[in-house]
């Protein structure tokens, strides 16, 4: 029996370096309101939000004249405590999502499991060190933050590419159609599609 209760969270996180507020909705139409005060990390977040079908919202206010990593990486570890909270008990979800998305010269494969795991798998070339005001180095941080507070188990393979935006937004695309296939319920499924009858920590 799959869940009819509404599979939304709201997450507030505060310390000295940021303030971060995230909405998020699992079964959304991908409406997103992003500003984080880094323009290609807003783009990005966009991207998971429309391609995720996730409603999303996300205001983040950093340390941005020191750099942007205070600001990244607590906006994605509350968008991380709000994907595990919208999910509740996971009852009734797929739980395993695959994609694999080109973007012009590039493909990206990612897979997920909402094993309450957290696991990432991780590679991509070595990029130019800026995209805009964007560090490239932070992807991979995105995906340890994000994974460390869904705790879901993640792996994301660039397969090829060059272009270091289309590396970067390939990512987030695939990741995003891997998390809306596994979010989905499925009306076959009874209860939390494990044998161990719990899909938590």
């Amino acid at each position: 029996m799959t869940s009819t209760a509404p599979r939304a969270a709201r997450v507030e996180r505060a310390t000295k370096e940021s303030s971060v507020l995230v909405e998020l909705a699992l079964d959304g139409t991908g409406k997103v309101d992003v500003d984080t005060g880094v323009p290609f990390f807003d783009h990005m977040l966009s991207q998971l939000g429309k391609h995720g079908s996730l409603d999303l919202t996300v205001q983040t206010k950093g340390d941005i004249d020191v750099d942007a990593h205070h600001t990244v990486e607590d906006t994605s570890l509350a968008v991380g405590q709000a994907l595990r909270e919208a999910l509740g008990d996971k009852s009734g979800v797929r739980r395993f999502g695959s994609a694999v998305v080109p973007l012009d010269e590039t493909r990206v494969l990612a897979a997920v499991d909402l094993s309450g795991r957290p696991y990432l798998v991780h590679s991509e070339p070595e990029l130019v060190e800026l995209i805009g005001t964007y560090d490239t180095t932070l992807t991979r941080h995105i995906w340890e933050s994000v994974v460390a507070e869904a705790r879901i188990t993640l792996h994301v393979e660039v397969q090829t590419g060059r272009n270091a935006h289309h590396v970067v937004e390939a990512q987030f695309k695939a990741v995003a159609r891997a998390l809306r296939d596994a979010v989905s319920l499925d009306a076959r499924v009874t209860g939390v599609p494990s044998t161990k009858g719990t899909l938590g920590a």
